[in-house]
């Protein structure tokens, strides 16, 4: 069964939970605010493009996002970024960089949709409705894929390439984090667990079980554009 191995580190006890194959090793002060976390692999390795969420367990009131369209770019025949993580009812921006046509699609149930061929410099939108996990490919480029993960909950990031994710300023209660991958183990279910949140920073490291071989987008062979 899948595991997800998290350590928090504070001056005062450790707690440890094992709930559905999660090991969770945790420590809370009195308060706190940031969240910090780095994310490994069950050999160690920097796991880039996990997503990570904060979901509260309380009632609240949760400020309204501020507008933007986010943009999932085509240039080199390839997807940039690789991963992205929105806000439910997000419009996402598809322009297209290169110097040839596109096509991008999804077949994903919390959105399927498949834009028009278009060109250099010209740009759709797609606006992104349903919480889930949206696969991206282009039906001109075989090559090309990507991942939106669209959430309800108000904090949420996308590890960097050191493997490394920051959330500021959370309000402090009790949150559902999970972390999702795109090379999980067990693609239906996400790593969860509920945490608490006081106002001191929070320094946390998680271990994920991935595939083997996980997909991965990658330049078309030979510059086979």
């Amino acid at each position: 069964m899948s595991r997800l191995l998290i350590n928090t580190y504070f001056a005062v006890p450790v707690q440890f939970f094992v709930v559905l194959g999660l090991t969770i090793s945790m420590a809370f002060s009195a308060q706190a605010s940031d969240l910090r976390l780095a994310v490994n692999d069950t050999k160690g390795r920097i796991s880039q493009y996990a997503v990570v969420t904060l979901k509260p367990l309380f009632e609240g009131n949760w400020p309204t996002p501020i507008a933007h369209s986010p943009q999932m770019k085509q240039q080199g025949a390839m997807f940039t970024p690789f991963v992205m993580a929105v806000k439910v009812n997000t419009s996402v921006k598809f322009p297209n960089l290169d110097e040839f046509r596109h096509q991008v699609y999804s077949y994903s149930k919390a959105k399927k949709f498949k834009l028009r061929l278009y060109g250099k410099d010209e740009s759709k939108e797609v606006a992104f409705d349903k919480v889930g996990i949206i696969s991206l490919g282009c039906n001109i480029h075989d090559n090309m894929l990507a991942y939106i993960s669209v959430t309800d909950a108000p904090y949420f990031v996308v590890t960097d390439s050191a493997g490394f994710a920051e959330i500021l300023n959370v309000r402090p209660g009790k949150y559902q984090l999970s972390i999702w991958h795109p090379n999980q183990k067990n693609r239906k279910q996400n790593f969860t667990q509920p945490i608490t949140i006081a106002t001191d920073d929070v320094v946390m490291n998680a271990t994920l079980e991935l595939r083997r071989v996980g997909r991965k987008q990658k330049p078309p062979e030979d510059g086979n554009y």
